[in-house]
């Protein structure tokens, strides 16, 4: 596509800068305002998410006139996009996971966004923004979507046992044991368990799923300090005590489907459609799955019962990564515009099978006016609520993942020291942020 890219060095290696990133010294790219738009989502090729972002493209250059071609990548799509920057030949606008933010501003191959040139991010919900805003205090990407972690419960099996739906913690551990031993599917066989819990390493989904008991206890990862540095923070009291009662519902109460430890969230998923689990906190993207293979009537969706301290759950979404090098600037702060714009949002919202908007970001929309199914509204108001993301430091996968290595052996190997492992993750974890430049003294 002619983008013009100037390789420099810098502390993290070699990283992109391009004319409008704010690098000294870089190229500036001749701009072409006829230029089409390569926009790349992460979606399964052919798929219903592929299908909805192109009927969002197609929506845009109706409004617009402005062309965008749509390419969906699932399986490594990281490395794709790292080969594409290595061609210096980058697309135009990524749809990209929030958390990413840090590493795609570090690898420099996204662009700073001037709000200014995007009309409407003013009505951006104040969360969302701040998931796309770099920890130097710069905005790197316009959010689109977010979502929220919600409970869903076999409704058919609680019924069968007769508790409530669980308000506090021991009363879902009370129902996780109810759906373990009471044999709540009937057939006689000692073969359901009370929570799906995806616990592998892999890409850190132990520690992602863990999240969203973590800091409901009041526990951390890592903590801001006042001077804007971080500590490490799994070692303290509070965060000892989640991983020690997340730890206890796999080795002591037994109430986690087997093998979880060597599970990411496909075969995760399928333990709750096939009615080997009855608990499983997720986001909304999986109801209309679970519609299909299980029944709407099986399953309820509620919030996730209160921790020691609060009911935060994670919070996740998608941005609008404007990248480094395009021809055509103007076009890409105007396709940000249109997704983030009301008309943008519900056709975003709308379809029965996948969402390119799972939750609005701009206030102005209701997510009622587009899904009448109140489980909906349950995760929207999760999210504005309850819900926060991850923090946006130079690079949050090495947290992730080493967070997620200790929480997967302590639940594999029962017979580890928490104490000594928890102490064991602070100092990794401090390592990890020395690397990055932001541990505190």
């Amino acid at each position: 596509m002619g983008k013009a890219l100037t390789w420099v060095a810098l502390g993290l290696g070699a990283v992109l800068a391009v004319g409008g990133c704010g690098t000294s010294g870089a190229a500036e790219v001749k701009q072409d305002p006829n230029a089409a738009l390569e926009l790349w989502t992460r979606t399964t090729p052919g798929g219903d998410g592929e299908k909805g972002m192109k009927k969002l493209a197609a929506a845009f250059e109706a409004k617009t006139g402005r062309k965008v071609t749509v390419t969906a990548i699932f399986d490594d799509f990281e490395t794709k996009l790292s080969q594409r920057a290595a061609q210096k030949d980058l697309p135009d606008i990524v749809m990209n996971d929030s958390s990413q933010l840090g590493t795609m501003v570090s690898q420099g191959i996204v662009r700073e966004v001037d709000l200014s040139k995007v009309p409407g991010t003013d009505q951006l919900l104040a969360s969302a923004l701040a998931s796309a805003t770099a920890g130097d205090g710069k905005v790197y990407g316009v959010p689109y979507s977010a979502q929220a972690s919600a409970l869903l419960i076999r409704k058919d099996w609680r019924a069968k046992t007769g508790l409530p739906v669980p308000k506090t913690l021991e009363q879902f551990t009370a129902l996780a044991k109810a759906f373990t031993t009471q044999d709540p599917d009937g057939n006689g066989k000692a073969d359901t368990y009370g929570l799906a819990v995806p616990g592998s390493t892999k890409r850190g989904y132990a520690s992602w799923y863990f999240s969203n008991f973590l800091w409901g206890a009041g526990g951390d990862f890592i903590t801001k300090q006042p001077d804007g540095h971080y500590k490490p923070s799994m070692s303290t009291p509070q965060s000892t005590a989640a991983v020690k009662w997340f730890r206890d519902l796999a080795c002591t109460d037994r109430v986690i489907q087997p093998g979880a430890a060597t599970m990411d969230t496909p075969p995760t998923n399928e333990t709750f459609e096939a009615g080997k689990t009855g608990m499983y906190v997720v986001g909304p993207y999986l109801m209309p799955r679970f519609d299909k293979s299980l029944g709407k009537d099986k399953y309820e969706v509620v919030p996730v019962p209160k921790g020691a301290k609060d009911s935060t759950v994670l919070a996740e979404g998608g941005s609008v990564y404007l990248m480094a090098g395009s021809a055509n600037q103007a076009a890409q702060e105007a396709f940000a515009s249109y997704v983030i714009s009301a008309e943008g949002q519900k056709v975003g919202m709308q379809g029965e099978k996948a969402f390119n908007v799972q939750l609005p970001v701009n206030k102005t929309v209701d997510v009622t006016t587009v899904r009448s199914d109140p489980r909906w509204k349950v995760y929207a108001d999760v999210y504005r609520d309850h819900a926060r993301y991850a923090p946006s430091i130079p690079n949050w996968t090495p947290i992730r993942q080493d967070s997620a290595d200790t929480i997967n052996a302590l639940i594999a190997d029962c017979g580890l020291n928490l104490e000594t492992e928890m102490s064991t993750l602070d100092g990794k974890l401090a390592a990890a942020l020395s690397k990055q430049g932001i541990a505190a003294s």
